[in-house]
């Protein structure tokens, strides 16, 4: 996500955990806007999620990228542990992401789930992107 305009989206079952799908999610978006030298038109330098994106694998995935997680830690965990400081000014920034899907939820289609198929539902979350675009752009 770019400024709280999306990048990309990955549909999965009610039941899948949000981060066993994190790293399909990320390369996803590496792939979508892409400048003339090749390389993606948006990067992230920092990444944030809340505590259930809280993985040891999903660190060290994310510094291997050259990406700062910033995650806080569950209640269990010891922050000594973890590879990089948790960035509570960083994470404030997190409020962006709560907004777009705050806006997506105003969508009463989205919303209610009026598409019954993964394809359709994807197909409606593709043009409330567009809606959004069409929005920054005018």
């Amino acid at each position: 996500m770019v400024y709280g305009y999306p990048l990309h989206f990955h549909l999965t079952p009610g039941q899948t955990h949000d981060s066993s799908v994190f790293d399909v999610l990320l390369v996803g978006a590496d792939g979508e806007l892409i400048d003339d030298s090749g390389r993606p038109f948006a990067w992230p330098v920092a990444l944030a999620g809340d505590k259930g994106y809280r993985a040891d694998w999903i660190d060290q995935y994310l510094l291997e990228l050259g990406i700062k997680p910033v995650i806080p830690c569950k209640d269990s965990d010891h922050r000594e542990a973890r590879p990089v400081p948790f960035d509570r000014e960083a994470y404030r920034q997190r409020s962006i992401v709560e907004c777009l899907i705050g806006w997506l939820k105003e969508s009463r289609r989205i919303f209610s789930r009026f598409e019954k198929t993964a394809k359709n539902f994807g197909g409606m979350l593709k043009m409330a992107f567009i809606q959004q675009y069409l929005r920054y752009t005018s």
